[in-house]
């Protein structure tokens, strides 16, 4: 996991958990229904897994940390499917999932190109019609001395919606959070012909 210890200590947090909980997940997924089947694109410590798991009917979620990964299956493997494995390279089928969704890990992801497949991985497993939604955070002093160390791509706002849409998503759309600062985003996958 590419997070130096501080920052593992906080995502790993009860403190991390409750502002996921009350501020994250409402914002990043306000008036996105995501219906039956989602999968959550690297949980890490679980705070949104917790959160999701009790929102949908069916939920899988896959980490690219092995350890992580086995905390992840241990905890609530009885109510997810939990898999070990890279979001840039799915091993799932397509046209699976009403929805997939992500919070802030994309930054984690040492490549822009890399962030690219994974959108493009997204839209894959995704049903027509499916929702591709998340959040991630954008620079500052606080953001930036947390990942001393650790991998930190953020991503860059205004070319967010070039890049899910050349990943195939429609009706995209990518916002700042008025406080914070972060970034949420949306992209459907169309509904074929």
């Amino acid at each position: 996991m590419p997070m130096n210890r501080a920052h593992r200590k906080l995502c790993s947090s009860e403190k991390w958990a409750q502002g996921v909980r009350d501020r994250l997940l409402p914002w990043a997924l306000e008036h996105v229904d995501l219906g039956d089947d989602v999968l959550e694109l690297g949980p890490g410590y679980g705070a949104n897994l917790r959160v999701l798991i009790d929102q949908v009917p069916s939920l899988t979620a896959i980490e690219i940390d092995g350890d992580t990964a086995r905390l992840l299956q241990e905890g609530w493997g009885d109510r997810a499917t939990i898999l070990h494995g890279d979001a840039s390279a799915l091993p799932l089928p397509d046209g699976t999932f009403s929805s997939v969704v992500c919070f802030t890990m994309l930054h984690h992801v040492p490549k822009a190109e890399t962030q690219d497949e994974i959108f493009r991985e997204a839209f894959r497993v995704l049903r027509p019609g499916g929702i591709f939604a998340g959040s991630d955070s954008q620079p500052n002093l606080r953001f930036r001395l947390l990942h001393i160390g650790d991998t930190m791509n953020t991503l860059r706002p205004k070319e967010l919606p070039g890049r899910l849409e050349a990943a195939g998503f429609t009706d995209v759309s990518v916002d700042r959070h008025p406080e914070s600062g972060g970034v949420r985003f949306r992209g459907r996958r169309p509904v074929e012909a």
